[in-house]
């Protein structure tokens, strides 16, 4: 089960520019769920003259009843915002909350389609 928790669906339907792998072990579990792999992408969706580009960053956590893909952030940040995304993700103990968002949004669909 792969879940694509975004408001428009359309924007992640392509190759992403680039990924970060921030965790692919497997070796610890939240709630019932297996923790295999947390990946951030980015999508470049413009380019300004001024600004540069403009990204959407995706996190997908991967887990051994599924995966869900959500918007992580967005915006107009620079030529490095994967790195600059996964490296304040790292640094501020931002990896819990993501991973707890996830699977609370997992465990909704699950219920929600009786899974």
């Amino acid at each position: 089960m792969k879940i694509i928790d975004l408001p428009d669906i359309e924007r992640v339907n392509r190759k992403p520019d680039k990924v970060s792998t921030i965790i692919s072990s497997g070796s610890f579990s939240e709630r019932g769920f297996l923790i295999k792999q947390i990946l951030l992408k980015q999508y470049v969706e413009s380019t300004d003259n001024t600004l540069g580009d403009y990204s959407l960053i995706t996190s997908e956590v991967f887990t051994d009843r599924g995966s869900i893909e959500m918007i992580y952030d967005e915006g107009f940040r620079g030529k490095d915002a994967l790195n600059g995304a996964s490296e304040f993700l790292i640094e501020h103990l931002g990896i819990s909350g993501l991973i707890l968002r996830s699977i609370i949004a997992l465990e909704a669909e699950i219920k929600n389609n009786n899974i």
